[in-house]
């Protein structure tokens, strides 16, 4: 068992550290998040953003702080066994994981264009939304449609994924309705088996609970 514990410094929203929290849990490590107050503590940050992830010893000295969002998901499921070690088998994970940060960039882009750029980010944000079900299906498929990207354990890659489309179907209604309807309807056999799988998952039990769950919703 892991000697460390951590400190997750981000707002009280699930944004971009989802899937930080999520792996924290997998990884049956010691964790407690803070909300600092914003934009105060803005200057006391790396680099002025959050997520920021803190790292204690054994001792309770700090020997690690790390800032960014996704080179945080990548340090921790490197640590604690969500990545292989084979770097090509990594690789596969972290192209598709990618493609997510892709796709969320593209909603914010089209949220906030004039009249006049609207209906071509638009569409932008569609196009890769349906490649990325596409893709993720195809290769949920090829391992078996057994609810997992690889293999038939908890990977990296299953925890982004079920985070993303959490975080388009759920976290961003409020910020559009069209948007989570259109992700929830783009929702193929292979994903819904994802997410009933990972939500099942005895590792996440801990941080599912804590709100409703995507299967809830997309069943509502």
């Amino acid at each position: 068992m892991s000697t460390s514990s951590f400190t997750l410094r981000y707002f009280n929203a699930a944004g971009l550290s989802e899937t930080i929290r999520l792996l924290l849990t997998a990884s049956k490590v010691e964790w407690t998040e803070e909300h600092p107050e914003w934009p105060q503590e803005k200057p006391n940050q790396p680099f002025g953003r959050l997520p920021v992830l803190i790292q204690k010893s054994a001792d309770s000295e700090t020997d690690l702080v790390l800032s960014e969002s996704v080179t945080i998901e990548r340090y921790l499921a490197r640590t604690y066994g969500f990545l292989p070690a084979d770097p090509r088998k990594a690789a596969l994970q972290e192209q598709i994981r990618d493609r997510f940060t892709d796709v969320i960039l593209a909603f914010f882009i089209q949220r906030s264009a004039s009249d006049e750029k609207k209906e071509e980010l638009v569409t932008k944000f569609e196009e890769l939304l349906s490649k990325q079900v596409e893709v993720s299906s195809q290769v949920l498929r090829d391992n078996g449609s057994n609810g997992h990207f690889f293999g038939d354990k908890l990977t990296y890659v299953d925890i982004a994924a079920y985070a993303f489309f959490k975080y388009l179907i759920v976290s961003s209604k409020d910020l559009s309705e069209t948007v989570s309807g259109l992700v929830k309807s783009s929702l193929t056999p292979e994903l819904h088996k994802l997410i009933a799988v990972v939500e099942a998952d005895p590792l996440l039990e801990a941080q599912v609970a804590k709100s409703d769950t995507l299967a809830s919703e997309l069943s509502a």
